[in-house]
């Protein structure tokens, strides 16, 4: 199969574009929005137009979905295959998610349930995959060089904080009201794991004032599904709530326990944690997941239902996850078999004493989660299931 692959960076993309090579695909890359940030849309349908009208393809593959790329499929009557591995993608509301050459795969089926009906038959709810295979090379190599030593530890964190990505961050415009009521749901909402219920209890009068009084309130300017509603539950409080929850949970942590944070978000409220900056994805991140004894996953409030790429990557590391509740965390691996999961701050703190007594339930554990998804949730599987599902119709 020929296939047009359009990269804009995502951690998993080249893991992706190995399993495609090596189940025997002819796989062309688009690279520029690696390099260059400032790529607009129109830059992206010229490059893929160009390679389409000068070459024969089977489809184009995307991490997310790109409304442009879907019209252009739908013009030259070619597939067009996204895996989602993000939320919100607020393009997935775009007029073009309609387009009958689409086949839309989604990773959080809360994601899939928003969009499902204005596509039925092009839309499908698709968990993620990991290269286990890649993990365990890069820790192979940090044991036999002795490099693995230093990330030893009892509990660590990687990633973003949110602080940089939260949109509501210093917002100004709206009344005392709704400022008191936007920040009350957060702090509720910040409480519950495994029901989303932001969105829904935003009264009308608050989603009118917000998005008529924030200067830079996001606006999608293709026609689009897209309501006021979906904006400020998902992205503005999604993104929001994940900020608190994250600092409060390594904060409290912190408090009592030994904890390295590898984040390149600022981490000024976080006083206790041993902040190690950032870290580099394909050769750090599997070795720290690895050599720390408590891998602790918050996972973005805007992905209500999912399994995120972190979690794959901790059990390929054969790394012990402790999660929040998440409802398909549930439906893909067993709880206390696979993985633990806390349902408050203080059930995380209790959960983080037992098992840094409980060596050996927690090897165990850690164990089983990495022959799962070694046996299971391979590219290889995963991808070969996906290209079958994208053209049996």
């Amino acid at each position: 199969m020929n296939i047009l692959f359009y990269r804009y960076g995502s951690i998993c993309e080249k893991d992706i574009l190995k399993c495609f090579r090596e189940s025997g695909h002819n796989c062309i890359t688009i690279d520029d929005e690696i390099f260059d940030k400032n790529i607009t849309g129109e830059d992206t349908l010229r490059l893929v137009d160009s390679k389409l009208s000068n070459g024969a393809y089977d489809c184009v593959f995307t991490i997310n979905f790109y409304p442009s790329i879907s019209d252009l499929c739908n013009i030259y009557h070619i597939r067009y295959i996204c895996w989602t591995v993000d939320s919100p993608v607020l393009e997935l509301f775009s007029d073009s998610i309609k387009n009958p050459w689409n086949r839309v795969f989604l990773f959080d089926r809360m994601q899939y349930e928003d969009i499902h009906h204005l596509n039925p038959d092009c839309i499908f709810h698709y968990p993620l995959a990991v290269d286990v295979g890649s993990k365990q090379q890069v820790i192979k190599d940090a044991l036999v060089d002795g490099s693995a030593a230093k990330y030893g530890c009892d509990i660590s964190f990687v990633g973003s904080l949110y602080t940089e990505k939260d949109p509501m961050a210093g917002i100004l415009g709206i009344t005392d009201y709704s400022k008191g009521f936007l920040d009350a749901l957060s702090k509720a909402q910040s409480r519950v794991y495994g029901y989303y219920f932001a969105q829904d209890q935003l009264t009308d009068g608050v989603i009118r004032d917000f998005s008529t009084s924030v200067s830079d309130y996001y606006r999608m300017k293709a026609d689009n599904h897209l309501t006021d509603r979906i904006v400020i539950g998902q992205y503005y409080m999604g993104n929001h709530i994940t900020a608190v929850e994250r600092e409060s949970l390594i904060s409290a942590i912190a408090d009592r326990y030994p904890i390295d944070v590898y984040t390149r978000s600022r981490t000024d409220n976080i006083k206790n944690a041993n902040c190690r900056g950032g870290c580099e994805t394909l050769t750090q991140m599997p070795v720290i997941f690895h050599e720390s004894r408590i891998n602790i996953n918050p996972t973005s409030k805007a992905i209500r239902s999912g399994v995120p790429l972190r979690v794959f990557d901790i059990f390929a590391c054969e790394g012990f996850l402790l999660s929040n509740y998440q409802s398909e965390l549930c439906e893909l691996f067993v709880p206390g078999e696979d993985f633990v999961y806390y349902e408050s701050i203080e059930h995380a703190l209790e959960l983080v004493g037992y098992y840094l007594d409980h060596e050996d339930d927690r090897a165990e554990i850690a164990h089983n989660g990495y022959m799962k998804v070694k046996e299971q949730y391979s590219y290889m599987i995963r991808l070969n299931g996906l290209l079958l599902k994208a053209f049996e119709s």
